[in-house]
């Protein structure tokens, strides 16, 4: 089993109350209630800045060159299409894209991220930013008609199909590169943990 594999299967508990939420059934359903998915959104997109710079300390910490590529590439985007989906969602919803406050779960998740970029440490980046892609990447491939609702059908598109498994797949096999010779596996098994319970929170947090 893979290094990432076995981080995964550490979690599994966790990782699978949150692909299995409340919140990912009813976004497939189309039935989540818009002050939730408004909630969520807006919540979400508070990881931005914090997610584009991680992804820039992915760039400046990686160790080979054809992998720094590949990192560059993704942050043009997130910057891009994920940027302006969620404009153009908070104009369809009639909300800011200030929060009024930021969820805990939330706070926890640019917490664990800036704390990341600062040790400047590849593993442990790579480790905070599989969770956020991996995990998202495994409930938006669920089998199943896609929702008639335009929101919630872009953001499941935004998080499935080749290329966004193929980013995925990256990231697992730099971790699974990188990781066995670092002197921080412990502290990047304690990374990904806390993404992946973080993840779940965050699901909660929209119904609160």
């Amino acid at each position: 089993m893979s290094f990432s594999a076995e981080l995964r299967e550490s979690t599994l508990e966790t990782w699978e109350a949150a692909v299995g939420h409340r919140f990912v059934s009813e976004l497939w359903a189309g039935t989540v209630d818009r002050a939730v998915l408004a909630r969520y959104l807006v919540q979400d997109f508070q990881f931005c800045d914090a997610f584009l710079a991680l992804m820039g300390a992915a760039v400046a910490t990686c160790d080979d060159p054809a992998a720094r590529v590949v990192h560059a590439r993704q942050v043009g985007l997130v910057a891009g299409d994920e940027h302006e989906f969620f404009l153009t969602s908070f104009a369809a919803l009639g909300v800011s894209a200030e929060a009024p406050e930021l969820a805990e779960p939330t706070r926890g998740f640019v917490d664990l991220m800036d704390a990341a970029r600062a040790d400047a440490s590849y593993t442990e980046i790579l480790a905070v930013l599989l969770v956020a892609e991996w995990l998202y990447l495994d409930w938006a491939s669920r089998d199943g008609e896609l929702p008639a609702d335009p929101i919630a059908r872009e953001w499941i598109e935004l998080h499935r199909g080749p290329a966004f498994e193929a980013w995925v797949g990256f990231l697992r096999a730099e971790l699974d590169r990188a990781a066995p010779s670092s002197r921080h596996v412990v502290r990047v098994s304690r990374r990904f943990a806390r993404a992946v319970e973080l993840e779940l929170a965050f699901f909660e947090a929209a119904y609160t």
